[in-house]
Parts: C-alpha cells; structure tokens; sequence
C-alpha cells in the first residue's frame, strides 16, 4: 500500500485491516499496524509493530469469509496520527484511546468471497 499526502504534524501511521461484514458483534479486525513512520511511499511493514487481531495473534491474518457467506469488504484504514500510539492495542482499544490523535484518516476497500 502506498501512502500519499500525509498531513502535516503527523508523527506516526497506524493501519488497520477489518472486515465489518464478518458474522461477529464488532466484525472481524484482519490487521493492526503500529508505528508506522510518517514517509510517503510504500508502507515499510518491517518499521512497524504489529498488534492483535481477532484470530488471537498477531499480525496479518487473510481473509476466510464463511462459505457461502457472500461478498466481505475489507477495510484497510490509514490513520495520520499527531501522538504516537502506546504499546500495541487492540483495534477497539486504539479507536477509543487515541481518537484525539486522529489528525486525518483514509480507506482502501476490497472485497473477497468464499
């Protein structure tokens, strides 16, 4: 994924993977990234902290829509930041601790079914 037109003030990038059609309360979050430095280009997913997803691990975990299910679109969120993020949250932990932050945010959408 490339960014372009990072907003001034920003200090960090968090990208966020998450499928709101998944058959869960909250959806499904693919993907949490931390830490991601504030440079235009391809995101270096090497510079960045990986943080939980709804599997219960970390990192990157594809899609696997259920069978049948239909069409899932997934969401992968850009957020500029104007503080740094602590650790590494869950993606509702980040929504509610560092929405002040938020200076700017973007949305690439997918969709994949099974």
């Amino acid at each position: 994924m490339v960014v372009t037109g990072i907003p001034e003030g920003t200090v960090e990038l968090v990208l966020i993977c998450h499928d709101p059609d998944a058959p869960l309360p909250a959806g499904f979050t693919h993907w949490t990234l931390y830490g991601i430095p504030a440079v235009e280009g391809e995101i270096d997913v090497t510079a960045a902290r990986s943080g939980p997803n709804d599997d219960g691990g970390v990192g990157y975990v594809g899609p696997f829509p259920p069978a049948g299910h239909g069409d899932h679109r997934y969401y992968f969120w850009v957020y500029a930041l104007g503080a740094p993020v602590d650790g590494e949250p869950t993606r509702s932990g980040f929504l509610h601790h560092s929405a002040d932050a938020v200076i700017e945010q973007a949305r690439l959408t997918g969709t994949y079914s099974a």
